[in-house]
C-alpha cells in the first residue's frame, strides 16, 4: 500500500499526528478506520489477535468466550454485532459453518484443533506467545501480518508507532518510580497467586517504560509462575499491584491472613489494585497495561 510523505495512505487516511494520539484517548472513544473495500471475514479465536484487528479498523465476525472479554479484555470495547462461538479449545463447529468465515485466525495453542477448524475455512496461526519469549516483538511482527492480511498495512504501522510513543511516555511519567521493584499478580484464590516475569509481555513492558520487576525467579511457557503467597518476600522494598478481577470471596479472606499481613508490602502500605489488563495479549494490551499502572503508581505515590 503506497504511503505519502505525510504519513497517510491513499486507502487508510491515516496521519502521523492521529496515530501519535491512539493511546491518549480511552479505546473506546476511538472509531475505526473507514473501510474502501471489504477485508476478509474473519473468527478470530484469540483475543489479543482480536484487539489488534479491532484498532486496526477491521470487526472480527465472531471470537471465542465473549465473558472472557468483558472480564479481561475490556478495551478496546467488542461491539455487539461479534458473535461469540463458544468456548475457545471447543468451538461450536456447527455455528462456526454458518458465519462462512473467509479465514480462522488462531494461535499454536489451538494447533490440537486446527484440523477441526480446517473443515470450515482456511485456518492462519499467528503466535505471539512462543518459545523465543518475546512477546512484544511477537506482536509487532503479529500487528503487522494482520494488517498485511486485512489490507491495512498503514494502519498497522500507526499502531505500531503510537504503542511506542505511550511506552515512551509513560516511562518518563514513572522515572521517579523506577527505584523500587514492583510485583504484578493475579490472585488464583485467597492462598495463591500467579506472579508474571521473564517471558510475560508485563515483564516486556517493564523493560520499555524502565520499572524493574521484583520476580526474578524462573516462569513458564507464559511468562508467569504460580506460587502461594509467602513466595512474595523476597525483596523487602517491593510495591505490588494485583490484577482485577478478584475470586469470589478472595478480598475478605485475604485480610484475615496471617501469612498475607506479614508480607512487607502489606506492612509498607505499598499495593495497589489495577483494572482487568489481558496478560496474554499483544500491543492494545500493552498500552493498557502500561497506563493503568501508571496512573495506579502516580495516585499511590
Amino acid at each position: 500500500m503506497p504511503v505519502t510523505r505525510s504519513g497517510t495512505t491513499e486507502r487508510g487516511r491515516i496521519t502521523r499526528r492521529a496515530a501519535l494520539g491512539l493511546f491518549a484517548l480511552p479505546f473506546s472513544s476511538i472509531q475505526p478506520a473507514a473501510a474502501t473495500s471489504r477485508p476478509p471475514r474473519i473468527v478470530c479465536l484469540d483475543d489479543g489477535l482480536a484487539e489488534t484487528l479491532l484498532m486496526l479498523g477491521v470487526r472480527p465476525a465472531a471470537i471465542a468466550d465473549r465473558k472472557v472479554w468483558q472480564e479481561w479484555v475490556v478495551e478496546p470495547a467488542l461491539p455487539p454485532e461479534v458473535a461469540d462461538v463458544g468456548t475457545l479449545l471447543e468451538p461450536n463447529l456447527e455455528f462456526l459453518q454458518q458465519l462462512k468465515p473467509d479465514i480462522i485466525l488462531g494461535t499454536p495453542y489451538l494447533d490440537g484443533i486446527k484440523p477441526l477448524l480446517e473443515r470450515v475455512a482456511p485456518v492462519t496461526t499467528i503466535g505471539i506467545y512462543t518459545d523465543n519469549g518475546h512477546p512484544y516483538r511477537n506482536a509487532v511482527e503479529a500487528t503487522r501480518k494482520l494488517a498485511g492480511l486485512v489490507g491495512r498495512q498503514a494502519e498497522g504501522e500507526a499502531l505500531i508507532e503510537a504503542t511506542e510513543t505511550s511506552l515512551a511516555k509513560v516511562g518518563q511519567e514513572l522515572a521517579p518510580f523506577a527505584a523500587r521493584p514492583l510485583y504484578v499478580v493475579s490472585f488464583m484464590d485467597s492462598r495463591n497467586v500467579r506472579v508474571y516475569g521473564r517471558m510475560s509481555l508485563f515483564q516486556d513492558v517493564f523493560d520499555r517504560i524502565g520499572i524493574r520487576n521484583a520476580w526474578t525467579a524462573g516462569t513458564n511457557y507464559w511468562g508467569f509462575s504460580t506460587v502461594g503467597i509467602d513466595g512474595l518476600a523476597t525483596a523487602d522494598d517491593a510495591r505490588l499491584a494485583y490484577l482485577e478481577p478478584l475470586p469470589a470471596g478472595a478480598g475478605g479472606t485475604l485480610t484475615e491472613s496471617s501469612v498475607w499481613n506479614a508480607m512487607p508490602f502489606v506492612r509498607n502500605r505499598s499495593i495497589m489494585r489495577l483494572p482487568p489488563v489481558l496478560m496474554f495479549g499483544a500491543l492494545p494490551a500493552a498500552a493498557r497495561f502500561a497506563r493503568v499502572l501508571a496512573e495506579a503508581m502516580t495516585a499511590h505515590g
